[in-house]
């Protein structure tokens, strides 16, 4: 399946690359079909595109989250994650969206709303972590910073 991409012009892209989100992501309801890119040009990237496979426009940047805070453990209803599958160590795959604007030292990560996939099924869904603690814009252009040039 050839699908059309943001910043990777046209992509083939085999079937079981293809995650499906059944109520789409969090204000973005109607898009439901999603694959994980990122740029195989750059030796080490830790941010990838959770890219949509109905609209090019939509690539939302993420990050694994044990990359910009070592202990993050959301709070969740397991009722949530009913609908993914059984999720063990190996298939659980939690990320965090990106906000990256003009002056990149004000990036951040949404702690709050993590999206969860299960790789073994390929579905996901974005949940609500119920941690008061976890901000939805969490700078992390100095986490980042430091983990380079250590």
């Amino acid at each position: 399946m050839v699908v059309k991409t943001k910043f990777f012009g046209e992509v083939d892209l085999p079937e079981e690359k293809i995650l499906t989100f059944d109520r789409g992501l969090i204000g973005l309801p109607d898009y439901k079909q999603f694959t994980l890119l990122y740029d195989c040009d750059k030796e080490q990237t830790n941010i990838s595109w959770l890219q949509s496979v109905e609209e090019p426009s939509l690539a939302l940047p993420v990050i694994k989250p044990w990359l910009v805070k070592e202990d993050y453990n959301p709070t969740v209803e397991d009722e949530l994650l009913v609908s993914l599958g059984e999720l063990t160590e190996e298939n659980l795959v939690i990320l965090l969206t990106m906000t990256v604007p003009e002056d990149t030292k004000q990036m951040s990560v949404n702690l709050k709303a993590p999206v969860v996939i299960n790789a073994d099924t390929r579905k996901g869904i974005q949940i609500i972590a119920e941690n008061q603690d976890y901000e939805v814009k969490y700078k992390v252009y100095e986490i980042l910073k430091n983990k380079q040039e250590g």
